[in-house]
């Protein structure tokens, strides 16, 4: 992805870009496997829609299928951010709205659009889950550009929601058990089983900045560990002896969308409980 020199997505993704990191947006036919009621609209055209209203692309990523068949209508996600957003000296810990697309043309997705929020500290955006915004989702047929353009304008009526959320985030005050709480519920839901980690590692800052007790910044701290990966930690071979490890990064479409939306449920389920 293009990088500025302040921090990386504040340009936006060119054609060919989109292209190299999500073939399957050109899709100009559907999967053979989709029905005769699937209306095919290629993901480029909703692209060029959001682009004509201001909202221009500035991440994209799509899923690696298994069966060569689908390779070129997986899933793919893109994220749009206003144009007047575009180009600022964005400073650490500033944020900034986005709207998350998802879509495939094998039949195994509709349009999905959803809230998103950047931060601009650990370059790792989150989804906003469905109990904060309701998810948007339109069907294959009909009109479906101009249902997506809709879908997106109603998301953005209720980005206030998003931002008061977040206000009520940061002046709540987090003891370390309950820190090690929310990690620990978090590790759950990124890895079955034993965590190669500890909760301790998953809440450690990446940067100074980041060291904040409030629910924000650590839930901030939580979300890019288990996201981006790259932690130290133990896992065993098959004769149950430790060996070392270092998680990996999210990079699946369907397990990134799941998992920032659950990580944010389960802020919001904090909150709650210290309300």
């Amino acid at each position: 992805p293009p990088r500025s020199t302040l921090f990386p997505y504040t340009t936006l993704f060119r054609s060919d870009q989109l292209k190299r990191e999500a073939p399957s947006v050109f899709a100009e036919v559907a999967h053979d496997s989709t029905s005769a009621r699937y209306t095919q609209i290629p993901t480029i055209q909703v692209v060029d829609a959001l682009r004509t209203e201001g909202w221009m692309p500035v991440l994209a990523a799509e899923t690696r299928v298994r069966d060569a068949s689908k390779m070129g209508f997986a899933k793919h996600l893109l994220r749009f951010r206003h144009q007047d957003e575009l180009g600022r000296a964005f400073q650490v810990h500033d944020k900034v709205s986005e709207i998350v697309v998802v879509n495939s043309h094998d039949g195994t997705s509709t349009y999905q659009l959803h809230a998103g929020i950047f931060r601009f500290a650990c370059a790792n955006g989150m989804i906003v889950a469905d109990s904060t915004l309701e998810t948007q989702r339109v069907r294959h047929s009909g009109d479906v550009v101009g249902n997506v353009i809709e879908g997106v304008y109603s998301i953005v009526e209720d980005l206030p929601e998003v931002e008061s959320k977040i206000e009520r985030f940061r002046g709540i005050r987090l003891h370390t058990d309950e820190q090690r709480a929310l990690a620990g519920a978090a590790m759950a839901l990124r890895w079955d089983g034993v965590a190669p980690v500890v909760a301790d590692t998953v809440l450690q800052p990446k940067r100074v900045s980041d060291r904040g007790d409030d629910l924000w910044t650590v839930f901030n701290r939580i979300q890019e560990n288990v996201i981006r990966g790259g932690l130290r930690g133990f896992t065993h071979d098959q004769n149950g002896r430790p060996k070392r490890t270092r998680t990996r990064e999210v990079k699946s479409v369907n397990e990134n969308v799941r998992l920032n939306k659950a990580l944010w449920m389960l802020a919001d389920e904090m909150a709650k409980l210290k309300a």
